[in-house]
């Protein structure tokens, strides 16, 4: 099964998807699983995991609530605060969807870069094994120390590095974000998603060798066996069309081994996600 393990859908809403500036006006509209089924079709995808874009329960239940009505989208990511003093409450509450899989805060937006080291968050994170969630990490090549000290506090947790913690592509020095990933990779409990990559390069102007160094630095770290690919559609329209995400990959992998590319083409996602 080919999974595509990370997209977003969202009704667009100027102060809800603020984010969105004014740079991206190709993604200011709606996105909704109708405009993504035919393309997975195209590319001869099954399925996809939906993340949050959106901190707040409401997002996690608009894709819950789209999950339950189409069934290629496998899996949800969702949001929930993990600093709540009622935070079990929720989880044991969102236990009862059986799509929803794991959570994710956007962590690249907090203003401490060790965020993740707070005790109120780590007491939420704490909780996840019980319900056996995912824990999906948007970080940056700052925050990857912290994520390392974060991430051994949790050994029998789950953890996903989204989008390769976004080393710029466009900078010829990527020895802080490889020194991270070293570091983060020595975790076995941490996947890394291949995703992502053609929006930390310049948009216009991106050529897929611009990837193959940090994708070494994966390979040779992080291993087949916990790597996957997503297309980060829409974000990605920004950059590239689906099929050039896909071809990325693709290209890339093409000479490994038929065992190897569907471990990266959904037999990773199906393992950590419990698809």
């Amino acid at each position: 099964m080919k999974i595509d393990s990370h997209q977003h859908f969202w009704k667009y809403h100027p102060i809800k998807e603020a984010w969105i500036s004014e740079d991206m006006k190709v993604i200011q509209q709606d996105f909704m699983p109708a405009d993504l089924f035919p393309i997975l079709q195209e590319n001869n995808i099954d399925g996809c995991i939906a993340v949050q874009a959106d901190q707040s329960e409401e997002e996690t239940h608009f894709l819950i609530q789209l999950a339950a009505n189409n069934d290629f989208i496998k899996a949800v990511v969702g949001w929930v605060d993990f600093k709540a003093v009622n935070i079990e409450e929720r989880l044991h509450y969102f236990s009862k969807f059986d799509k929803l899989k794991g959570f994710r805060h956007i962590v690249q937006g907090e203003a401490e870069d060790d965020f993740l080291l707070g005790d109120d968050f780590c007491q939420g994170i704490a909780l996840l094994e019980k319900y056996n969630f995912t824990y999906d990490l948007l970080i940056l090549p700052k925050h990857l120390s912290y994520a390392a000290k974060f991430v051994a506090r949790f050994p029998q947790q789950s953890f996903v590095i989204d989008h390769l913690a976004k080393p710029n592509f466009q900078s010829a020095n990527v020895s802080e974000w490889e020194k991270g990933i070293k570091e983060l990779a020595t975790f076995k409990n941490v996947y890394c998603k291949v995703s992502g990559m053609v929006t930390e390069a310049h948009w216009s102007n991106w050529k897929a060798e611009d990837f193959k160094y940090c994708l070494d630095v994966l390979v040779d770290n992080v291993g087949i066996d916990r790597l996957m690919f997503g297309s980060d559609w829409p974000v990605c329209l920004l950059a590239a069309s689906y099929k050039q995400c896909c071809s990325i990959v693709e290209n890339y992998f093409s000479t490994f081994s038929k065992e190897d590319q569907n471990k990266i083409w959904g037999g990773n996602a199906v393992k950590c996600y419990h698809l």
